[in-house]
């Protein structure tokens, strides 16, 4: 009996990494966290922009969606393989919260007159790939991954806040919530047991990030 509710909850597990990824990938609407976009603050007003900037801002926030891609699935990945029940809760929570950041650039993008990025299945297949692999590893790596994926986009973002045009005020709102919410989930990881990962998976992990990123602001 007791192996038959191991193999249940096990398979549960599969069905619903299946149905986020679909979902996630189908642009269909997910179960967020419920805030509203940071561009709609009161005060927040851009101001005109060239044809130029837009078409730049637009391909930053694309970038921005597809590490949220990335995010979903890495976080996905690994709640799927999470030994103990309190860290597959904690990365399942994380990544409702991710799921407003997700929405906000997409949202951002279309504005932008633009689309998001066409190699979404190979973001998300990869990041999943990756997070089932540090998951399986043990749960105190996988939540040391967490920790540094967040510290590496803090520093992501921070770049990007920098290289948005100076008139593209909604963008910036959007990366200065999502920058929070990073640290916070950097630092949360680290707060229930996340183990430091040793310099070489960090630097691989940066390579990693380059790649998508400097593909994603074209494609």
């Amino acid at each position: 009996m007791a192996t038959q509710f191991r193999t249940q909850t096990a398979r549960d597990r599969l069905i619903s990494f299946a149905d986020q990824a679909l979902k996630v990938l189908g642009g269909a609407q997910l179960a967020g966290s419920g805030r509203a976009t940071p561009r709609s603050a009161p005060g927040v007003a851009g101001e005109p922009m060239t044809t130029a900037e837009r078409r730049h801002a637009a391909a930053l926030m694309r970038v921005n969606h597809a590490g949220e891609i990335a995010a979903q699935a890495l976080y996905q990945g690994q709640a799927l393989v999470a030994r103990d029940a309190a860290t597959r809760a904690h990365l399942l929570a994380a990544a409702r919260e991710e799921v407003d950041h997700l929405d906000w650039c997409a949202e951002r993008v279309r504005e932008l007159g633009s689309r998001t990025s066409l190699l979404g299945p190979l973001w998300y297949a990869g990041s999943a790939a990756i997070g089932t692999l540090a998951g399986l590893a043990s749960d105190r790596v996988s939540l040391g991954f967490v920790a540094e994926t967040e510290r590496q986009v803090e520093g992501h973002l921070a770049e990007h806040l920098e290289r948005l045009p100076p008139g593209d005020v909604e963008s910036r709102a959007i990366l200065q919530q999502m920058k929070a919410d990073e640290v916070k989930h950097g630092r949360e990881a680290l707060a229930h047991g996340g183990a430091t990962l040793p310099r070489p998976v960090q630097r691989a992990m940066r390579l990693v990030a380059r790649v998508m990123t400097r593909t994603a602001y074209y494609v």
